[in-house]
């Protein structure tokens, strides 16, 4: 099992610029291979391989101490890496039809992370308190927030530079939970704009609309940004405060989820979702910023993966209708999205209609062909066909 812990690096002044100087040798490097396989293949209309790059540039390495000798050999082996996984995304693409994109050549501020192999030129070292020794620029304070596993082995180190910030991120290889048979109730789960999520025991998740309560701030930055001439030290400034802005939106948004699908996982045995790609609502000129600001998608990735280590089951369940469906009773009840009481005229059941929608899906997770009590099929009514799957 493989998960990434990232932690804070707080660098002195001399550290940060020997990090930016390490960066900046990274970017060159890469644009120089970049180049290189451009102008061979124009001339001689063959390509070039990783480990012809290698020989090539581990030379030039050598023969530059003070520029590019400054950077690690497994951290060169990687980033010619990079480049050539790029490749190989672009000829699959071509072959597929696909647009292709070819690989492009990065910027200051399309380059951001260096790739260390741990114990080779980079390790994190607990000692009296946490520190994280980067060849040529010395021992680094961490942020240890949380501790590595003792059972973690760190296979791979991300340095990368965010907003003027700088992280390390651990790659651990960790082994294989022993899963315990979980004990808990079943829910199920509608998920929605005007709230997050709606729960089948009929508990609501509200919405925190972390972007909207921050978009007044950030029109006064991006203002700021605007009426300042495009590249100058005043427009950087006004440019990091915007990104500052966002990074703290990014935060509260994962911290939320973070703790709401841990919570989750722990309580539930099996946790039925709709399937949705959520595609339709960010394509919605009326949805796209709400939708991107709740962040559903990010949701889901998480809770996949605290559900496995918890022992819990995530299905999902094809969505149509389970909106219009009574749960009581399994009549479709058609009512237009403006409508947030379901009110059924066959059984008086009234409800939340996000609730009814969650109990429709969590029907459709136990008994895949009802939405309702035996007898009273939705599908028997020619609308739809509903189904359910693994997540």
């Amino acid at each position: 099992m493989i998960r990434t812990y990232r932690y804070r690096l707080y660098p002195t002044n001399a550290q940060a610029r020997a990090l930016d100087f390490l960066l900046w040798q990274g970017r060159t490097l890469y644009n120089a291979a970049l180049e290189q396989r451009i102008t061979v293949y124009k001339e001689t209309g063959k390509g070039v391989s990783y480990y012809q790059q290698w020989a090539y540039f581990r030379d030039q390495r050598r023969a530059n101490p003070d520029t590019l000798g400054q950077l690690n050999a497994t951290s060169v082996q990687q980033m010619l890496r990079r480049l050539d996984k790029a490749f190989r995304a672009f000829f699959r693409r071509l072959e597929a039809g696909e647009k292709a994109g070819f690989p492009r050549f990065k910027g200051r501020r399309r380059f951001n992370s260096l790739e260390y192999r741990h114990g080779d030129g980079c390790k994190l070292r607990l000692d009296e308190r946490a520190m994280l020794y980067v060849q040529n620029v010395g021992e680094v304070k961490v942020k240890y927030h949380r501790p590595v596993p003792s059972n973690a082995t760190i296979k791979h180190v991300i340095l990368k530079r965010r907003n003027r910030k700088w992280y390390v991120c651990l790659m651990l290889d960790l082994p294989d939970p022993v899963i315990q048979e979980h004990t808990g109730p079943a829910v199920g789960i509608d998920m929605g704009l005007h709230s997050l999520l709606a729960l089948s025991d009929g508990a609501t998740v509200d919405n925190p609309r972390w972007l909207r309560n921050s978009l007044a701030q950030l029109r006064v930055a991006q203002r700021r940004m605007a009426r300042r001439r495009k590249g100058s030290q005043g427009w950087q400034e006004a440019a990091a405060q915007v990104a500052r802005l966002h990074e703290r939106v990014a935060n509260q948004r994962r911290d939320f989820w973070h703790k709401l699908t841990r919570q989750l996982a722990d309580t539930y045995s099996l946790i039925a979702l709709e399937d949705l790609t959520l595609a339709f609502m960010t394509a919605n000129h009326h949805l796209a910023l709400s939708a991107h600001d709740a962040g559903l998608a990010e949701f889901q990735q998480l809770l996949a993966y605290k559900a496995e280590e918890a022992g819990t089951q995530v299905v999902t369940v094809n969505p149509a209708y389970t909106s219009q469906a009574c749960s009581g009773c399994g009549v479709v009840v058609k009512k237009d999205l403006s409508v947030r009481v379901h009110v059924c005229p066959d059984c008086g059941l009234t409800l939340d209609r996000d609730v009814n929608a969650a109990r429709n899906i969590l029907m459709l997770a136990v008994n895949p062909a009802r939405t309702g009590p035996p007898e009273r099929n939705v599908a028997g009514h020619g609308e739809r066909a509903l189904g359910s799957s693994p997540l």
